[in-house]
């Protein structure tokens, strides 16, 4: 059973993950991050291909069984830019840097997959490792296909899992179909005619047009989108002046677009582009829309989707697997790997503690066995 022999090589893989935990780096600068992924893999036979898509690595670990199918396995890499607050022997020794969202686990999740699976290849195929860069926003799923990923390192199926800080230890969630939305970043910028705090009708007020446009764009899922569709819209920057008595002339706001569904993502960025330059107008101000599409929405294939629940039956038992959980509004570029390849995507529970992203947050090691054996399950069941 790949768990009990994942279990007993806990401790290597626990000061694996201490050790990247303590230097993190940021997406498409993961250099000392993949190097010791490269020496782990290159320790246990296992050839490595670096430098795709950036900083991401690939791995392949050829089954002793013959011909076979070949899967792929992904985890990412990057940290965050926060401030980790913890007193963790092992914490960030980098300032304003922290792996809050335990990539640094995922890693090492398939580290113990693939340490196991190149002890043991009696499996037919191939299992692909795919170390990728910048999950966080920055496009490093996307950087690996541009680089030829799936060219170069065929797939037939992808799986991938992330670690859940708000689900009991060991349950795995998943869904057939959409899983995490997709995400849209925008900026608008604002142009009035600033001057003299004591003259405001000698003045076109940029600061005012902003938040008055800030506070039309949180209305717009409420009297726009359909009631039965999920959507958030979120302003979460806004700058205008910088001092006491000057009405500011400039202005900006930035945010988020999340939803499911293309029609309700294009309603959406025309509703604010259509706001934002009546709102202005109005004013007597100009506002200019920039609108970039950072994530697609994860969509779980079905035949790989009741696949990875039954790998998740194997490893944690069938009673801690839910495979109808409701789809979340986070996103996650894995979506675009999912959009090349069939595949599945899950969330592991690790006992609840501090969310996500929250300076507070702590990965529990004692999950690595688990995610390890559940990544090498997958493999061994779909390369045959």
């Amino acid at each position: 059973m790949p768990r009990a022999a994942i279990e007993a090589d806990l401790d290597h893989l626990t000061a694996l993950r201490h050790d990247l935990h303590a230097h993190p780096e940021l997406g498409f600068e993961e250099h000392r991050t993949a190097a010791r992924l490269r020496a782990e893999l290159e320790a246990c036979g296992i050839p490595v291909v670096g430098g795709i898509g950036g900083t991401g690595l690939v791995g392949i670990v050829e089954g002793a069984g013959g011909p076979g199918r070949s899967v792929g396995l992904r985890a990412d890499m990057d940290a965050l830019p926060i401030e980790e607050d913890s007193h963790l022997p092992w914490r960030s020794t980098v300032p304003g840097l922290f792996h809050g969202c335990g990539h640094d686990g995922h890693v090492t999740m398939l580290v113990g997959a693939a340490r196991h699976l190149a002890a043991d290849r009696d499996f037919a195929g191939r299992v692909v490792l795919i170390f990728q860069p910048a999950e966080e926003g920055r496009g490093g799923a996307r950087a690996m296909l541009a680089d030829g990923l799936f060219m170069r390192f065929a797939c037939d199926e992808v799986y991938a899992l992330h670690n859940d800080p708000n689900r009991d230890f060991g349950e795995v969630a998943l869904r057939k179909g959409a899983v995490s939305a997709s995400a849209d970043f925008f900026d608008i910028e604002i142009t009035g005619d600033g001057g003299h705090a004591a003259f405001p009708h000698r003045t076109i007020d940029a600061g005012l047009v902003a938040i008055t446009i800030a506070q039309a764009l949180h209305a717009i899922v409420g009297r726009n989108v359909d009631p039965n569709e999920a959507a958030v819209v979120s302003v979460t920057g806004m700058n205008a002046g910088a001092t006491y008595n000057v009405i500011p002339g400039t202005a900006t706001l930035s945010g988020t677009i999340r939803t499911f569904s293309p029609a309700t993502r294009t309603l959406i960025a025309g509703r604010i582009e259509a706001l934002c330059a009546g709102i202005a107008q109005g004013y007597g101000a100009r506002a200019s829309v920039s609108i970039r599409d950072v994530f697609s929405t994860l969509v779980n294939h079905d035949t790989q989707a009741d696949a990875l629940a039954g790998a998740a039956h194997a490893v944690v038992g069938a009673d801690k697997v839910v495979t109808d959980t409701a789809p979340v509004t986070t996103s996650e570029d894995f979506a675009d790997m999912l959009m090349a390849v069939p595949g599945a995507y899950c969330f592991l529970g690790q006992g609840h503690g501090a969310a996500l992203h929250n300076p507070r947050y702590a990965f529990n090691d004692a999950i690595i066995p688990t995610g390890a054996a559940l990544l090498a399950r997958i493999a061994r069941d779909r390369t045959g």
